[in-house]
């Protein structure tokens, strides 16, 4: 997960490097050790800053997506709808929008990201446009023309490329953001990661791991252990993820988590929970949203790694990643940690451009109530006992 800056998307993803150095679980106040980590050593030594295939194929999409609307930009009908848009919303489901030639052009883009990142082609429109930043209004309002970029996928580039009606390129600097108002072409990440969550559990289970549907479900009522049939939870009463600098035509972060152990039937589980509210880096979460079911687990332990959606997911090779990894794990009559394992199984070139690791916590258990780091260091979240009475 990058969650990043102020802004947006957060980075906890501090650079592909420190994701060997990982600080232990502690307590944030005076809460039990559950969450005791071993560091986790992710599949040996990443190369620096190669975009992966899924990441290469995404960038290209959006790059020519972004020339297609900067051309489109010299009609002056279009170009003041789609400026009306850009004021006076966030994002801007730009293919749904446009028509003729334009429209064919950003809808081939739309399935080639589909593909890429391992979706159905069901998914649909996954192109969104947004100003890069909210200092471009004023020049925006005031009749600038704009110019048009692709949402870049490394954390690391020093350099963006936007365009102008004319086919003009502009290099701009990643770091500072220009006066010139720029529209920022990216995947809207919450659609495709609410997609990404169905095909990744479906995958897994094809591929022999078992695996709930996603769950985001929200309480706000006080547990009551009652006799009344139902089920334990761990509830998520607050949450953040650490703060640091990002560029500016990076967008929110989208966040899921994989909570894993052994089923009741002795075999591997990963059950993936999505987490859309979690998109700022800095910013504490309140969702009371349960993120364990222990009807589903056999022993009174879990492990949870935290991810983020971008451009480098591909959920499908994900799920066959960690199918193929956790598998050959076998119940040994206690609890065995899944951390380090679905770690590992994350390709390699995943960690090498905009890594999706956030953090993970290791042995949660059904008891555990109040405040946690994980072992990364990278966010927090308090914990709760949770009992869901059937009606």
């Amino acid at each position: 997960m990058r969650p990043r800056h102020t802004r947006g998307r957060s980075t906890l993803t501090a650079a592909a490097a420190t994701l060997l150095t990982f600080c232990a679980a502690q307590t944030l106040a005076a809460a039990p050790s559950a969450f005791a980590a071993p560091a986790p050593t992710p599949a040996a030594t990443r190369a620096a800053h190669a975009p992966s295939a899924t990441a290469s194929a995404v960038t290209s999409a959006q790059d020519r997506a972004a020339r297609a609307i900067a051309r489109s930009l010299g009609d002056a009908s279009w170009n003041t709808r789609l400026r009306t848009a850009a004021l006076t919303s966030r994002e801007v489901s730009v293919t749904e929008r446009a028509s003729g030639s334009l429209k064919s052009e950003l809808a081939a883009a739309d399935g080639q990201i589909a593909a890429a990142k391992g979706l159905d082609a069901k998914t649909g429109s996954l192109l969104q446009l947004r100003l890069g930043d909210p200092s471009m209004r004023a020049a925006l309002s005031a009749g600038t023309a704009p110019w048009v970029a692709a949402a870049a996928s490394d954390d690391h580039a020093g350099t963006v490329t936007a365009y102008d009606s004319q086919g003009g390129a502009h290099l701009l600097d990643a770091r500072e953001t220009p006066a010139h108002p720029v529209y920022v072409v990216d995947v809207d990440s919450s659609k495709a990661l609410a997609a990404g969550m169905d095909v990744l559990r479906q995958e897994l289970v094809k591929d022999g791991v078992r695996s709930a549907a996603p769950t985001a479900v929200n309480t706000t009522t006080t547990p009551q252990a009652t006799a009344t049939a139902g089920y334990w939870t761990t509830k998520i009463t607050s949450v953040e993820v650490a703060d640091d600098e990002e560029p500016w035509i990076k967008g929110d972060a989208e966040i899921y988590t994989l909570v894993s152990g052994f089923g009741q039937d002795g075999k591997v589980r990963v059950d993936p929970v999505d987490m859309p509210y979690l998109d700022k880096a800095g910013t504490v979460y309140k969702p009371n949203q349960i993120l364990v079911n222990w009807s589903n687990y056999k022993y009174n332990l879990a492990d949870a790694v935290m991810m983020e959606e971008d451009g480098s997911t591909n959920y499908r090779d994900l799920a066959k990643a960690i199918a193929t990894a956790l598998l050959t794990i076998t119940d040994q009559g206690t609890y065995i940690p899944l951390v380090n394992a679905i770690l590992d199984a994350i390709p390699d070139d995943w960690w090498t451009d905009d890594p999706d690791y956030v953090d993970s916590w290791y042995t949660l258990a059904q008891s555990n109530q109040g405040t946690y780091y994980g072992a990364r260091g990278n966010g927090w979240m308090t914990v709760e006992p949770y009992f869901v009475e059937q009606f």
